[in-house]
């Protein structure tokens, strides 16, 4: 953790590391952050949890101590991670249930089981996502990436937020990425790009760009209740999120050399898990919200004289109006489904 760090001072939050230093700097595993954390009687929920980010997060929790349930796509996935999570860390208090994000109707079934296994839910990190998907809809007619990453969490959040409340403090991740730059803001026009040529990665820009948003306005609107959120860049990773690019464009990218070999300044899962898991965890974060996270600090707004590939935010991605007009869109999109 970071001791220097004062709670409630979200202006240059930030953890006085060396970046080479384990376990508390940025390429700490996510699990050495908490292994002098009690977790004990905590319950925690994490989506896309069977594999990647969220396999090393549900990792870590466990390890403390805490009850996690993973509402996953693929149960049977789930229900074996969940096994061999609960036989490495010895916690068996782990649950496992269906959640498919792209369909309104799946989540609210979701959220009734997980509301009737916890009443009370002191985290909750929205992991699960896709990226760069082709063209396509929901099961409720949105743009997949859109509807995928950003409204089925937001739904999610909101028919759980009576739990989120019960258990006040409490706190909501939600998982953002450098890739919301490739989106100015959200295509308010035209968010499901029906009347716009599609662009897979201007897409996945805007469900990250949401994703960041969706956590200013709920910290806005619950943080006095007890409820605050942050928005966490995990930093670069390679996972399953990368399975949609065309062969070869992760190579074209500089992601991995002709061996497949991931680019050094890439993160392994472990470590790119530990973000979202201090955002979650952490004491300095007490009452603290509506922050950009990133590499176990408080990110700050990308210089675009000089912008960094690896840190920073543009500040589209915390500004108010957005993130109220998107709340508000949001509300009315879903709203129409009747779902």
């Amino acid at each position: 953790m970071c001791p220097a760090l004062t709670s409630g001072t979200p202006e240059g939050l930030r953890c006085p590391h060396d970046p080479d230093q384990e376990p508390t700097g940025p390429r700490a595993d996510a699990a050495d952050l908490l292994k002098d954390t009690d977790l004990t009687g905590q319950t925690a929920v994490v989506t896309g949890a069977p594999s990647g980010l969220g396999v090393e997060t549900v990792h870590a929790l466990l390890g403390a101590g805490a009850r996690v349930i993973m509402p996953v796509r693929d149960t049977a996935r789930g229900e074996e991670v969940a096994r061999e999570l609960a036989q490495a860390t010895g916690n068996s208090d782990v649950h496992v249930l269906h959640l498919d994000l792209s369909s309104l109707k799946s989540v609210r079934q979701a959220a009734g089981e997980i509301l009737a296994l916890a009443p009370q839910i002191r985290m909750l990190i929205n992991n699960a996502g896709v990226m760069a998907t082709p063209h396509g809809q929901t099961a409720d007619g949105f743009e997949t990436q859109f509807g995928t990453n950003h409204l089925g969490h937001f739904q999610l959040i909101r028919l759980l937020m009576p739990a989120l409340l019960a258990a006040a403090p409490a706190r909501v991740v939600s998982l953002s990425s450098s890739a919301h730059r490739l989106s100015d803001d959200i295509r308010w026009d035209d968010p499901n790009f029906r009347a716009t040529p599609y662009d897979p990665w201007q897409a996945y820009g805007q469900s990250k760009t949401a994703n960041a948003l969706f956590a200013a306005e709920l910290n806005r609107r619950y943080a006095d209740q007890g409820v605050t959120a942050n928005a966490v860049h995990p930093g670069g990773i390679m996972t399953g999120l990368q399975k949609h690019l065309p062969e070869g464009e992760a190579q074209r990218r500089g992601w991995i050399d002709e061996n497949g070999v991931p680019n050094p300044a890439f993160k392994t899962p472990a470590q790119g898990a530990s973000t979202s898991v201090w955002a979650a965890t952490a004491p300095e974060l007490d009452g603290v919200g509506g922050l950009f996270l990133e590499d176990l600090q408080q990110s700050t707004p990308l210089d675009e004289a000089s912008p960094s590939p690896l840190f920073g935010y543009k500040p589209h991605a915390l500004d108010a109006d957005s993130a109220r007009r998107l709340w508000t869109l949001s509300e009315e999109l879903i709203d129409q489904t009747g779902k």
